[in-house]
């Protein structure tokens, strides 16, 4: 390291000859830091190309064998978006205040930069890589939807991978996103994929999966900008249906990114849960943040067709969770649905605006007595899981010693989790 000294005891030639010797050192910088960042991305690119392989999966029963599919290869260039991502999130929520004409003139500008209504090579293979993924023996079929920036799939979302893994360790967990189905998707699971867990990102097609289904038209009309998307982010409710699609096409069990698995869904089959009861213990609302259904089950098709048809971008959870309350209080007494309503306890025991009990650590004796409780009845088997109500727990820190800083501590797999003092 150059010392530092007193301009004073340089005199001009001096000075002269030291700015030479540092346009020098930082010429010979630059050259080492663009030779070994070049080693660096051929390195990363060689790790790519051995990691992007052939997908190995059990085709469902009904579907048809197609030939294995290659993903090709892909550059560092094509895999990761160059884009400010918080500029461009902002950039496809509608301005408040607008006119439905005003709105839909606005989306009808604003759709070139909705990435996931677009094709391309990577939307083609879909339908191919998830025959090829799920040609592995996999002894649960799970999906998940990410249509948020990779780098914001964080700790807590990737607990929720953690704990499904860690309770069906032979399971598959497919997510439809083309956000992860990158370089740096592929950072994030591989922790994963190391430890041999069947989990890979596919970007979805959504012209192939509303294919054939009451949302044909309504996505052609969406992605042509003449249809109002609302003042809710058209993602969050693409989320909705793209759950209700993948489960009709291919069959299994779609969960949210902020549910946390604590029991084997083996056992379960054409089932939703119940967020809230009332004093009959009889439902008065379902949610969709897990659903559990065969492929080709009637009441997707229904969900599907009730979200095409009654779309209002404009009211929160009117095309998911109020949907599917909707929908099943409507077939509630028709034959041929074969659907089971799970207690409340089953997926949802803590509702959302009491979440936050779940995250502080004990400050008596009372409260440790609360935690072990809560800790008890959870594990008392009639509960798969706890959904967290990111949209309300997202402003808490877990920490040590609260219900759930013990959960993590016996859900998952990596176990990397730091909790909060």
């Amino acid at each position: 390291m150059m010392r530092k000294v007193s301009r004073k005891m340089f005199d001009h030639k001096q000075l002269s000859r030291d700015r030479t010797l540092v346009l020098s050192v930082i010429a010979l910088t630059a050259t080492i830091f663009l030779v070994f960042g070049n080693i660096s991305l051929q390195s990363s690119s060689a790790n790519t190309r051995e990691t992007s392989g052939e997908l190995h999966v059990r085709i469902a029963e009904g579907q048809i064998m197609s030939t294995v599919i290659k993903q090709p290869l892909r550059s560092m260039q094509e895999e990761i978006k160059k884009v400010d991502r918080s500029e461009h999130r902002s950039s496809v929520i509608p301005p408040f205040n607008l006119t439905v004409e005003e709105r839909i003139e606005w989306f009808r500008k604003k759709v070139p930069e909705f990435e996931i209504l677009k094709s391309n090579n990577l939307t083609k293979e879909f339908h191919g890589r998830v025959l090829e993924f799920f040609n592995k023996e996999c002894d649960v079929q799970f999906f998940m939807t990410w249509i948020s920036p990779a780098e914001s799939f964080g700790r807590r979302e990737f607990l929720a991978l953690e704990s499904v893994f860690k309770v069906h360790p032979h399971g598959c967990l497919l997510i439809l996103s083309g956000e992860l189905d990158s370089v740096q998707g592929y950072r994030i699971l591989k922790p994963l994929l190391d430890r041999e867990f069947k989990v890979a990102a596919v970007t979805p097609d959504l012209s192939f999966l509303f294919e054939s289904t009451p949302a044909e038209t309504w996505f052609e009309e969406m992605k042509s900008g003449n249809k109002d998307p609302g003042e809710i982010p058209l993602p969050q409710n693409l989320s909705n249906l793209i759950r209700l699609a993948v489960l009709y096409k291919y069959g299994g069990i779609y969960l949210d990114t902020d549910f946390v698995v604590l029991k084997s869904f083996a056992d379960l089959r054409n089932s939703i849960g119940a967020q809230s009861i009332d004093v009959s213990r009889s439902w008065t609302r379902l949610n969709n943040a897990v659903l559990v259904f065969d492929m080709n089950h009637p009441l997707l098709l229904k969900f599907i067709e009730e979200f095409a048809a009654t779309f209002d971008g404009n009211k929160w959870g009117h095309n998911g969770p109020y949907l599917v309350s909707r929908i099943v209080q409507k077939v509630a007494e028709r034959p041929g649905y074969n659907l089971t309503i799970l207690p409340p306890m089953a997926f949802y025991p803590v509702s959302w605006n009491r979440i936050g009990g779940f995250f502080r650590k004990p400050e008596n004796k009372v409260e440790s007595r609360w935690v072990n409780a809560k800790l008890l009845q959870l594990s008392g088997g009639e509960t798969y899981g706890i959904h967290l109500w990111n949209k309300q727990s997202s402003k808490f820190s877990i920490e040590e010693g609260s219900v759930m800083g013990r959960l993590i501590s016996d859900h998952c797999v990596i176990c990397e989790y730091k909790y909060s003092s």
